[in-house]
């Protein structure tokens, strides 16, 4: 089958499309490289990597000509930093999907899985299931559940199956580990490896879920041809093991052998403190399992961090909004 993905020099972008090498499929993949990196998908030939922007119609237009299947995972995935930089985190999530669908119809590709996030569901009562009417609580958010209004309006008009999957926090190698914006445990791990502590929001109590993205890659990897999940929202992610995010704090410390106190700072403006989801239909529809703990994801993102190098992060992104609710780790770039 002859697949796309979007973000394909993105963390989870990367690791579908090298599974869908291996099995045999003919791949190609989209990235800009804002926040992917070309060692991430350096096994796709150079004539199968287009280096454009999803938010550019024509250059979509080209990219999905003659395609079966695409998997839309390129985002600006910074939940966080949307309430201080809207335009960018909005452009590159809602804009890029609509151009990216839009020019998936005109090449009547055959189906289109979109990535969502955990982010849809806001403030509501956990664990979260996918009958809930989404309530997101920041631009990020807000952009995601716009995506997959505008996904399922087009496709069903225009006869195009699709998928949203929506997967608990990923961890794992190749995740991008010098973005101070967003991925707490490669964060956290990135710092303590520099033998400086973790910066924790608020009290550390907000309890979250984190999936290894292999675990994940599974679902989404049975999603490419199996007629059972389409026009299914899928939460995807381990659901027994929910985590304070000062717990995982703690574990990181273990696995780094890091033993200096954490550092706390004042809570994030709209941030959820408690986002964990059921995974049933997953474990219904594509007999989703939970084949790694959290420590060993951890250590297994650590081992992989250890091996490219620490790296000071870099502040890619530009703040939109600066005013006294903005954190002060990344006005004065403290992390």
């Amino acid at each position: 089958m002859k697949v796309l993905v979007t973000g394909v020099g993105g963390f989870l972008g990367s690791h579908i499309a090298e599974h869908l090498i291996k099995l045999n499929h003919d791949v190609y993949g989209v990235d800009n490289f804002i926040g992917g990196e070309y060692n991430n998908c350096s096994y796709l030939p150079l004539e199968k990597l287009y280096p454009e922007d999803c938010c550019d119609l024509e250059s979509m237009l080209i990219a999905t000509k003659g395609i079966d299947v695409v998997y839309h995972c390129a985002a600006t995935p910074h939940e966080g930093l949307s309430v201080f930089s809207p335009h960018i985190i909005t452009k590159n999530n809602l804009l890029a999907s609509v151009s990216v669908i839009t020019a998936a119809i005109q090449n009547k590709v055959k189906r289109i899985i979109y990535c969502s996030s955990m982010a849809r569901y806001g403030h509501q009562q956990t664990p979260f299931t996918e009958i809930m009417k989404p309530k997101p609580q920041d631009p990020y958010g807000i952009s995601k559940v716009a995506g997959e209004e505008m996904l399922k309006t087009l496709c069903d008009t225009h006869g195009v199956e699709w998928v949203i999957a929506v997967p608990h926090n990923i961890i794992g190698p190749k995740q991008k580990y010098d973005d101070p914006f967003r991925n707490v445990v490669s964060i956290f791990l990135n710092r303590m490896m520099q033998n400086k502590p973790p910066i924790i929001y608020g009290d550390g109590k907000q309890t979250r879920c984190f999936s290894y993205v292999d675990d994940c890659i599974s679902c989404l990897i049975k999603m490419l041809d199996d007629k059972e999940v389409v026009g299914h929202v899928i939460n995807i992610g381990p659901d027994e093991e929910f985590v304070s995010i000062k717990e995982v704090a703690e574990i990181c410390a273990n696995v780094t052998g890091f033993n200096e106190p954490f550092i706390y700072m004042k809570d994030r403006p709209q941030e959820v403190k408690h986002a964990v989801c059921s995974s049933d239909k997953a474990r219904s529809l594509l007999q989703y399992k939970t084949t790694t703990t959290l420590k060993e994801g951890i250590n297994k993102t650590y081992q992989y961090i250890k091996k490219q190098g620490p790296r000071p992060f870099n502040y890619h992104l530009n703040l939109e909004i600066i005013n006294d609710k903005t954190p002060t780790t990344w006005k004065d770039k403290l992390i």
